[in-house]
């Protein structure tokens, strides 16, 4: 996922993660020299490398054993990014399928409406003593680098990160992305692909706490190690698996939810060990 101050346009991006990108192509869309550019991306979280004359992300040549996954969650107190702002950021940085680092943090507010208070459990005096949104913002992007942002409904946190930065002085993510929710569907057979569902039905995380940051994130790590488990098509590297993620097929959903079959089944077994009393 790029975000539109990227210059290059939607054939050129593709090109860059298939079969790579022409010198003069790259020329005709950028301002600045071409060292630049690359400079310049790198620190937006994005390397762009260059092989036998044309340029590619390198994740196009990254395996999936030696990538670097950052697992992202964050709540906020609205979801209009110039009137609200995060409230809780989580991280889990993943390597090879292993927790190889962390990042938590509350942010300071002295807003958050009580619907998402009662929703979350955060309220303004949690986060008294949590730093300012710009120290929040500053730490993550430094702990991000250039692992691949994931995030279920990855949308909604990568955008929202992304303006929160721009917000604070610093520049967008061009980080590549994927998304779990888009991932699950094409990997692990479900009725509903919420996260709390999804939990449900596999206990990704034996304790969860739902829309809290850092416990999202250590469902959607059990959803994406489980969802990488099922996959049976041949991935060689990243730029693979985000195909993989956009483009496989989508499973078929049972017809039925199989928690309401259950749970008849069970009202059943009850009223028919009633009538026996």
């Amino acid at each position: 996922m790029l975000n539109k101050s990227f210059p290059l346009d939607a054939k050129s991006v593709s090109r860059l993660t298939s079969r790579g990108l022409p010198l003069e192509r790259l020329k005709e869309q950028i301002d600045e020299s071409i060292d630049m550019f690359l400079e310049l991306s790198f620190a937006q979280g994005v390397k762009i490398i260059k092989k036998r004359g044309y340029f590619y992300f390198d994740t196009k040549y990254v395996k999936l054993s030696d990538a670097e996954f950052c697992i992202v969650d964050i709540e906020t107190n609205g979801s209009n990014l110039e009137k609200h702002q995060i409230i809780e950021i989580a991280a889990l940085k993943i390597k090879n399928g292993k927790i190889i680092d962390s990042f938590e943090s509350l942010v300071k507010t002295k807003r958050i409406n009580p619907i998402i208070s009662e929703l979350t459990g955060i309220y303004p005096d949690d986060t008294k003593d949590a730093p300012e949104l710009a120290p929040v913002m500053y730490a993550f992007k430094e702990f991000l680098g250039d692992a691949v942002f994931v995030a279920h409904d990855v949308k909604f946190d990568y955008n929202f990160i992304s303006g929160s930065l721009e917000k604070v002085g610093l520049e967008s993510l061009l980080n590549r992305s994927l998304c779990t929710l888009a991932l699950a569907q094409r990997s692990i057979v479900s009725y509903r692909y919420s996260l709390g569902y999804l939990n449900d039905t596999f206990a990704l995380n034996p304790n969860p706490s739902h829309h809290r940051a850092m416990s999202d994130v250590v469902t959607t790590y059990g959803l994406f190690t489980m969802s990488l488990d099922n996959i049976e098509e041949s991935l060689n590297n990243v730029e693979d698996l985000i195909k993989f993620s956009k483009e496989a097929p989508r499973l078929k959903r049972p017809k039925f939810d199989p928690f309401l079959e259950k749970k008849e089944e069970e009202n059943l077994e009850e009223v028919a060990g009633e009538k026996e009393l």
